[in-house]
This record gives C-alpha cells, sequence and structure tokens, in this order.
C-alpha cells in the first residue's frame, strides 16, 4: 500500500510517499481503508522529535492520528462492525495511508461529511480531557489560548456549553468566528494580561493553552502567580514553568467520539474545514500545519 513514510527526525524533507505492507489487524482492532486522513500539530512535532517525552516513536514511521474510511477487515472479537461499515477515530498504526488498523471507532454518521469527520476525533477529546483536567465549571472563567484554531474553537464550544464565560486569543481576523461560537475573542500579543484584565476584572478562573506560543507566563500572571488550573497541550516547555502538559488520551474516547459526532450532526459543535491534499502533497500540508495561521481542518486522501 501506499503511505508516507519517516526514518529520521526532521522538517518536512524527511517525509516521503512510499510503500508499506498492508498491515493485519489483530484482537479487538479492525482495518480502515482510509477515506480522510487529519492533520494535526502533533504530527511535525513528533516528526521533528520534539515530543520523545510524550509520544516516543520507533523508525520507520507513518504519521497521523485521525482516520475516517471504510472498514475493510475486521480481527477476532470485534461484533459492532462489519465490513463496509462507515467509521471514524484515531488510528494504531498510522493514518497517512491506504489502510490503517484502528480499535477506537465508532460508526460515521450519515449526516457527516468525510471532513467533518475525520476533524473531531482529536480536538474533541483532548478539549474534553481538559476541561475536565481544569475541573471547569458553570459561571467561571477560562482564558483560552488559540481559540481559533481547530483544537481550541472545538474547547470553546464544548466550554461554553458547560456554562462557563471564554476568552479566547485570536488574530483579529478570526474574532468575529469566535464571537459565533460564544467567545469574548482578544488579540495576542504585548498588553495581553492588561487586556484580559479589563474584559474580566474578577479574574480569570483557568487557563486552556492550546497555542503553546509562550503563553504561559502571562497566564501564570492571570492566574495570581498560581500554576494551578492550567493547563496546555502545545508548549513543550511546560514543565519549566510547572504547568502540566496534557498528552495522555483517554483509554477509552469511544463515548466522547459518539457523544461529539451527536453534536455535530445537530449543529452544536462546528469545526471549519480549510483544506484537502492528496496524500502525496502531505509534505505541503504539514508546512502549512507547521506555519500556524491555518483558519480550519487540514485533510488528506489517501
Amino acid at each position: 500500500m501506499e503511505a508516507i513514510v519517516y526514518e529520521r527526525f526532521g522538517g518536512v524533507e524527511v517525509l516521503a510517499l512510499g510503500r508499506a505492507d498492508k498491515p493485519r489487524p489483530g484482537p479487538g482492532q479492525i482495518r480502515v481503508k482510509v477515506v480522510a486522513a487529519g492533520v494535526n500539530p502533533i504530527d511535525y512535532r513528533i516528526r521533528n522529535g520534539w515530543m520523545q517525552h510524550a509520544f516516543p516513536v520507533t523508525f520507520p514511521v507513518i504519521p497521523g492520528f485521525e482516520l475516517a474510511g471504510f472498514v475493510d477487515e475486521l480481527g477476532s472479537g470485534v461484533t459492532e462492525f462489519a465490513v463496509g461499515d462507515e467509521v471514524f477515530g484515531h488510528s494504531d498504526t498510522g493514518a497517512y495511508a491506504e489502510y490503517a488498523l484502528a480499535s477506537h471507532v465508532v460508526a460515521k454518521p450519515a449526516g457527516l461529511s468525510w471532513e467533518q469527520a475525520v476533524a473531531l476525533p482529536i480536538a474533541g477529546e483532548t478539549s474534553e480531557r481538559v476541561l475536565d483536567q481544569l475541573e471547569l465549571a458553570a459561571g467561571e472563567t477560562l482564558l483560552v489560548h488559540g481559540a481559533a484554531g481547530v483544537v481550541g474553537s472545538v474547547g470553546v464550544q464544548l466550554a461554553v456549553a458547560r456554562g462557563a464565560t471564554v476568552i479566547g486569543t485570536a488574530s483579529a481576523d478570526n474574532h468575529a468566528f469566535l464571537r459565533e461560537l460564544g467567545a469574548i475573542p482578544l488579540a495576542y500579543g504585548p498588553g495581553l494580561v492588561e487586556r484580559v484584565r479589563e474584559l474580566a476584572p474578577q479574574g480569570i478562573d483557568a487557563v486552556y493553552d492550546a497555542a503553546g506560543k509562550d503563553a504561559l507566563p502571562d497566564s501564570i500572571e492571570l492566574r495570581g502567580g498560581t500554576t494551578t488550573r492550567i493547563v496546555t497541550i502545545a508548549d513543550a516547555n511546560a514543565a519549566e514553568h510547572g504547568v502540566p502538559f496534557s498528552g495522555e488520551a483517554m483509554a477509552d474516547p469511544v463515548p466522547v467520539y459518539e457523544a461529539h459526532a451527536r453534536l455535530a450532526v445537530e449543529g452544536g459543535l462546528r469545526v471549519r474545514h480549510a483544506e484537502t491534499f492528496p496524500l502525496a502533497q502531505a509534505p505541503k500540508a504539514l508546512e502549512l500545519s507547521e506555519g500556524g495561521h491555518v483558519r480550519g481542518k487540514l485533510v488528506l486522501t489517501p
């Protein structure tokens, strides 16, 4: 099968479209004929070798965690799916390929496009997990850094649904989008602490850093000098600030995938789609992702 593979750490130049053996599902797994693979910032961070502490790899590597496609083969013990079913979820073997194995997938609702479905797993599971870690409650004020990104925007919507007031940092051209999601938009950069205090003189109850662009010192100051109730998913230097890095996924994300799929079908959860690329153009998609100014989800189609 065709797959994107890399055999050393580095930039997009280490990525190559090559051949790999078609994987066979083990007990509890299915093989998926991939229709769409999601591109995420974690993909290039792992490829650059920045995430070895949380995501150790063994070369050669097929990148990609999110997939959507058709069930192609069932491993032993799998009874909830049949060959031909449409599913989406988390890949066990790398989603940047024609076929991938998976053990945490759910049925794709007919009302969701492939692009919509493949945008849900990481953004939804990550944000649900972080909001739980922050113990965010109704009536509290949450600051979200990188609020207009795919993960951040899902976090905004889930926090608003919990009854929180959300202040989201983003560039000016994304402020209208954040207002649509129910957040109070705010420009990032110098003077952020003062701008947040003007909007929330009562203080910030919790901080969700989905940007990873040196936002932690300001966050700590806004929390009165404490690191409690601050979580980052993007700052590799979090430990230097005494802030937890949330990188370990839920043991069983399936209920979250199902709940978010229902919300998306009902219009209660939105993810912008930016662009779709053929598998061979994965380096271009990763370059755009690494640039940090993509307005929506990037998707690959093997």
